[in-house]
């Protein structure tokens, strides 16, 4: 007989393949009322012409957990990558899959969910078993690494970048708290709520100076948002540390103690910003959290994917805020809005230049599994599948959640997710024709 947690996760993952897209004509989609995915003569049509070329390499992507333990360790299960041998949290091993394979972590680590720190030991965990892991910067991930950086700083261009970690901070911080301040109390000073809003909140100046110090990154139109949006932060911080339990001074001393942990160099956690990078290449797909721009799409052309990373790599140790607001930030946070950066015909050209065609990200979260669509002439596969259980509550979804996608050398995708009832199996070769096999 199986084990509880065998049986949790027999039963959540589905075992019975389809074709991806499931539907070979845009006319039968219709007819069908199912959309979700573009069809397969889409797919052909976009493919045609093109000098695809398949990666040699066995990829695993897992994005957007969003500190939810259990669901990244049933998405490392849905890889096909990792065994459980148990209930714990390291209770796992590398399949002979897995040891050949790279992980590739899409981003969003950080916040939604309940747990960050335990999610990091178990992301840890996969590494200190021999997995070889990447990690991509997810908007989340670098928004804790911005307020963490210029917690303090009173310059109009840093002054609101703690607050604007937000409420979804709090969990983190309550964390922290529990596990490193309460055991050390006399370690730590705890200032009055006054002192700490004095020290990291914005004062009112900062509502004036802001435009005049941040305009050369910012558009008028995502400063207006940006300044309404830190003043609900302002407000939905204090409330949200009060329900945890939490004084704004211990939420202060969490702050010390999270800046040891994860931005000195021998701290616990701070190989996670260590490692991390903007985006991987893989053939003809690019591996990121969110998407591209026209800009970002020139330096590929230009720079290929290393030249980028060396760009992130150097914002993060230079200019965080040019990072986080500049076109290499529109890489994590981009939901193609009008705030945000432009990808238009000359980003796609300089993208299909590069010999990418295909974009594979996620950060905006979907509730049937994982889609592929075509935006503005790029060919997308979209894979925030709704894994955390914070998000899963607000989306109204059955279940704990999971989600993965395999690539493999031979010309496949699998897709898998606990929302929809088969994996999704996309077949170079019934899709894109042509393909160069690396």
């Amino acid at each position: 007989m199986k084990a509880s947690w065998m049986v949790c996760m027999d039963g959540t993952l589905p075992t019975v393949a389809e074709d991806w897209p499931k539907f070979s004509r845009t006319e039968i989609a219709l007819l069908a009322g199912d959309t979700y995915d573009i069809s397969l003569e889409e797919v052909q049509r976009y493919a045609v012409g093109r000098p695809w070329v398949w990666s040699g390499e066995t990829l695993f992507f897992v994005c957007d957990v969003h500190a939810d333990t259990e669901g990244f360790l049933r998405s490392l299960v849905a890889t096909g990558g990792v065994e459980l041998t148990g209930p714990g949290d390291h209770d796992f091993e590398l399949t002979a899959l897995g040891r050949e394979g790279v992980f590739i972590i899409g981003g969003d680590c950080f916040d939604k969910g309940p747990e960050n720190l335990r999610l990091l030991r178990a992301l840890g965990a996969l590494r200190s078993k021999g997995a070889k892991v990447e990690i991509l910067a997810g908007n989340h991930d670098v928004r804790a690494l911005v307020g963490l950086a210029y917690a303090g700083r009173k310059e109009p261009r840093f002054a609101h970048l703690w607050v604007r970690m937000g409420k979804k901070s709090i969990p983190l911080f309550r964390e922290i708290y529990e596990q490193y301040v309460l055991p050390n109390r006399d370690d730590y000073e705890f200032p009055s709520d006054e002192d700490v809003r004095a020290e990291l909140f914005p004062d009112a100046a900062w509502f004036e100076n802001f435009a005049a110090a941040a305009g050369d990154l910012v558009s008028p139109a995502k400063m207006e948002r940006e300044v309404r949006r830190i003043r609900e932060k302002i407000v939905e911080l204090g409330e949200a540390a009060d329900q945890a339990g939490l004084s704004l001074g211990m939420v202060h001393a969490a702050t010390v103690a999270a800046k040891r942990l994860f931005l000195e160099p021998d701290g616990e956690f701070a190989w996670f910003f260590q490692e991390m990078q903007l985006a991987r290449q893989a053939g003809s797909f690019l591996f990121v959290h969110a998407g591209v721009d026209d800009k970002v799409a020139r330096w590929i052309r230009d720079e290929g994917v290393a030249g980028v990373n060396a760009r992130f790599r150097d914002l993060m140790e230079h200019d965080l805020f040019e990072l986080y607001h500049g076109a290499i930030g529109n890489v994590f946070r981009t939901k193609y809005r009008e705030t945000d950066l432009p990808f238009g015909p000359d980003g796609i050209e300089d993208m299909h230049r590069a010999g990418i065609y295909a974009i594979v990200h996620g950060h905006r979260n979907l509730c049937r599994g994982q889609r592929v669509s075509v935006y503005n002439g790029m060919l997308n596969f979209e894979c925030d599948a709704s894994i955390d259980r914070n998000t899963r509550v607000i989306e109204g979804l059955n279940g704990p959640g999971a989600a993965a996608v395999t690539f493999r050398p031979e010309g496949r995708i699998s897709a898998t997710s606990t929302d929809y009832g088969r994996i999704k199996v996309f077949e170079a070769s019934r899709n894109l024709g042509w393909t160069t096999f690396l």
